[in-house]
């Protein structure tokens, strides 16, 4: 489980780098979390748009005691309480780790601010961010529970577009250019 944990990012795949630096919109601010991964993957995208401070709000969940263990690993020294934390996310939390709650929170606030910055500028914002705070994005849009959010994949390098206007709604989720 590698939330908070500061891995770098896989830039390997550069056409799909290419594709999806392409399909942004042009001259929107970027931004993403200050972890090392977001951070050399939103460099890689920028291609000279401007490129506003790291911010902490848009980290992965933190995994806590879990952090850098595999599933298997945890399950077979907490089954009850990892069952519980996937399969009914809300106010359950790895030890001294943060739950989808906490999540939830942390990035709806930085989202509300960053629609309203943007909104305020008369346009978009590229975040780049991870799998837990992109699906807590994507359930909030879709007004759906977390556990139902689980369910949507968040591929290496795909494109989720969500907008703000009186609420959350979203264009695309996942998409691979």
């Amino acid at each position: 489980m590698c939330g908070w944990t500061d891995l770098p990012a896989d830039l390997s795949d550069t056409a799909a780098l290419d594709r999806l630096a392409a399909a942004l919109p042009a001259g929107a601010p970027v931004i993403s979390s200050d972890l090392l991964r977001a951070r050399q993957t939103a460099a890689a995208l920028a291609r000279g748009r401007p490129r506003l401070p790291d911010d902490p709000a848009l980290r992965e969940m933190h995994f806590g005691a879990w952090e850098g263990r595999t599933h298997a690993d945890v399950e077979a020294e907490n089954p009850t309480l990892i069952r519980r934390f996937w399969e009914t996310p809300g106010p359950v939390a790895p030890p001294d780790g943060e739950s989808w709650d906490r999540l939830a929170a942390r990035v709806d606030a930085a989202a509300d601010r960053l629609a309203a910055e943007a909104a305020h500028r008369g346009g978009d914002v590229i975040v780049v961010a991870h799998f837990g705070p992109i699906l807590s994005q994507i359930a909030r849009a879709r007004a759906i529970p977390p556990q139902e959010a689980f369910a949507q994949p968040v591929r290496h390098l795909s494109l989720t577009r969500l907008r703000r206007d009186d609420r959350w709604s979203e264009e695309c989720a996942d998409q691979v250019i």
